[in-house]
């Protein structure tokens, strides 16, 4: 065997979790470059501020038009808090509104900034968005929809037990 063999080189791999997902780097890296848009949607999710995070319960949200966003890291880091003007799916960025620069021949056009480089401080609230924002909760907190309250004790109960 060769002094320099590929296994001395490589660091030892963590163990793969699920066998129905691949850690092909060009596999991943095709998936996510092809993505429909649906998909895309999730991909684009933007974390939530520290307020939104306590108030929800939820950590980030697929980022929608007129989400109003910080943005963290990168060039325009220090910018006021901005409303988001365009979703790009097919580009995976978005635009935020007075995020502007200038072209050569002097037009102004948006900069395009990717999701997980902003926070998102006020969320656009419609029905479908509560919904999204309760069953995120009720799953970080490992409550199903069907049972919920099945073979729960609530404090309720326990202050009761003692009554006779």
């Amino acid at each position: 065997s060769c002094l320099f063999s590929r296994a001395s080189r490589l660091p030892p791999r963590p163990m793969k979790y699920s066998k129905s997902v691949t850690s092909s780097r060009r596999k991943c890296r095709k998936a996510h470059f092809s993505a429909p848009s649906n998909i895309r949607r999730r991909i684009m999710s933007a974390p939530l501020s520290k307020e939104l995070r306590t108030k929800y319960g939820v950590r980030s949200m697929p980022i929608r038009k007129e989400d109003e966003v910080q943005i963290v890291r990168g060039k325009y880091a220090k910018e006021p808090v901005g409303k988001v003007v365009t979703v790009y799916r097919k580009k995976f960025c978005i635009h935020v509104e007075r995020i502007l620069k200038d072209k050569a021949s002097g037009v102004q056009v948006n900069v395009p900034l990717h999701p997980s480089n902003v926070q998102i401080v006020k969320l656009k609230l419609d029905k479908d968005r509560k919904d999204l924002l309760d069953r995120k909760k009720a799953g970080r907190l490992g409550i199903s929809e069907k049972d919920k309250g099945k073979g729960k004790i609530s404090e309720k109960d326990v202050a009761m037990a003692d009554v006779d």
